[in-house]
């Protein structure tokens, strides 16, 4: 069980148009959502869909691929791990929040 890590992987689409932003130290960050599908049968045997989204967040050459050519609607495999954090938002309430840290990016189709 030594071997084991904190790996993601996932295939989905786009949500909205990624957010890009350059901080002080002229690092990019790209954030976006993605959607991934679950399907099953329900006790009726009708098929029924469960729709997962999921915050990415990618730095640095990832986050200029995802600038230039990432948008809403595509589909793509990524590889990454779970990171958890907590913020204070403007009315001073603790926020906690789940993402995932891009590793590798691939566009499953060729978007026009």
């Amino acid at each position: 069980m030594g071997t084991l890590k904190n790996n993601v992987q996932l295939i989905g689409n786009v949500g909205q148009e990624p957010t890009i932003t350059t901080l002080e130290s002229g690092k990019k960050v790209a954030r976006l959502s993605l959607a991934t599908n679950e399907n099953y049968k329900n006790g009726k045997g009708e098929t029924q869909t469960n729709t997962h989204w999921h915050t990415l967040v990618a730095w640095g050459k990832r986050a200029d691929f995802i600038e230039l050519d990432v948008f809403k609607g595509m589909r793509l495999a990524i590889t990454g791990k779970l990171t958890s954090r907590s913020y204070e938002d403007k009315d001073g309430v603790k926020r906690y929040v789940t993402e995932v840290v891009v590793s590798e990016i691939l566009r499953l189709e060729h978007y026009e």
